[in-house]
């Protein structure tokens, strides 16, 4: 990844060029599915998730898309989403939204990324994460 020490992170399209385009994202949540799938920590929030990960890898990953600034992909394929709404029907607490996180965290840090913006990133994730666990019904 190239070091750009003027890139303003959450401005147009920055953050989307700082995590890879696309093909940066895909490979983002395919380690953080692979996270999710062998982190013990992990389990209860993999067992939230389909047996087959590849529409949940899709949706991710064109989320994130259009969240960082990029195409918005989702809304092209899928729609709009409410990512809160859209989690209110499983039980997540605070093990289960740190455990999502720490797989985050663990693919994050696997990227080619500049050490600032791994960290905007997950300070960044950790915003949906909190106001996924404050609508949760459990």
């Amino acid at each position: 990844m190239k070091t750009n020490k003027s890139c303003e992170y959450g401005v147009g399209d920055n953050s989307y060029k700082m995590a890879g385009e696309l093909a940066g994202i895909i490979q983002l949540v395919e380690d953080f599915y692979h996270n999710m799938a062998t982190l013990k920590a992990a389990e209860n929030v993999r067992n939230m998730h389909s047996k087959d990960l590849t529409l949940s890898s899709k949706k991710l990953a064109y989320f994130l898309s259009g969240w960082l600034g990029g195409p918005k992909l989702y809304a092209e394929h899928f729609g709009g989403i409410n990512i809160p709404l859209a989690h209110k029907h499983l039980t997540v607490g605070v093990a289960e939204s740190e455990a999502w996180l720490l797989c985050m965290q663990k693919a994050v840090d696997k990227q080619n990324y500049e050490a600032p913006f791994k960290l905007y990133l997950m300070e960044q994730l950790r915003v949906p994460a909190e106001r996924i666990r404050q609508v949760s019904t459990g």
